[in-house]
């Protein structure tokens, strides 16, 4: 009977400290959907007199906040998706493929990891520029799609797939690529 009153006694406060977390969220939802000016009022309204989407439709309409969220998606998507296909190859190559000059290759990639992100942004502003990407979906995309960091975590993952699954794969006739589309790709799912 004792645990039992613990229980509800715990989940009541588990429940108060969420109500209590979630109210600014709510007051901000009904916020804006107050008239203009009632949320600046004191003291300061929870719910809106005359409920409006005025905000909303003045967001989608002067600020072009639907462009943006599309912009946004179609960068986050692409993004996603190269940087899969970028870091999960070379993660994969230098994990599991033997090749000269494969350790010091690491090794300086890593080395660079220690250049601060604002030196590197000038050099990499002026190869855009360059190349044409400035202002461009690829410009945004590209420079993003494979970093070192990336690299580093897709190659420690690989390093835990057993040889002898490829081995297996080889022994089979698959190629290289093959065996990363089908076997390896789908494996990278926890680190992806």
């Amino acid at each position: 009977m004792r645990s039992r009153a613990g229980t509800i006694l715990l989940h009541a406060a588990l429940a108060a400290i969420a109500v209590v977390s979630l109210a600014p969220l709510a007051w901000m939802v009904s916020a804006s959907m107050m008239p203009t000016g009632e949320a600046n009022s004191y003291p300061p309204a929870f719910l809106p007199s005359k409920p409006t989407l005025d905000h909303y439709r003045d967001l989608f309409t002067r600020l072009s906040l639907g462009r943006a969220f599309a912009n946004s998606l179609i960068l986050a998507t692409a993004v996603t998706l190269v940087s899969l296909l970028f870091n999960g190859m070379a993660g994969y190559a230098f994990a599991k493929l033997r090749f000269a000059g494969r350790n010091r290759l690491f090794a300086s990639l890593l080395a660079a990891m220690l250049v601060p992100a604002p030196v590197a942004m000038l050099p990499l502003f002026l190869i855009l520029r360059a190349m044409g990407l400035v202002n461009t979906y690829a410009g945004l995309i590209l420079p993003a799609g494979a970093t070192i960091l990336g690299v580093f975590l897709v190659r420690q993952f690989a390093l835990s797939i057993p040889d002898d699954l490829l081995d297996a794969a080889r022994l089979e006739g698959a190629g290289e690529f093959a065996i990363f589309r089908r076997i390896v790709l789908p494996l990278f799912k926890p680190v992806t």
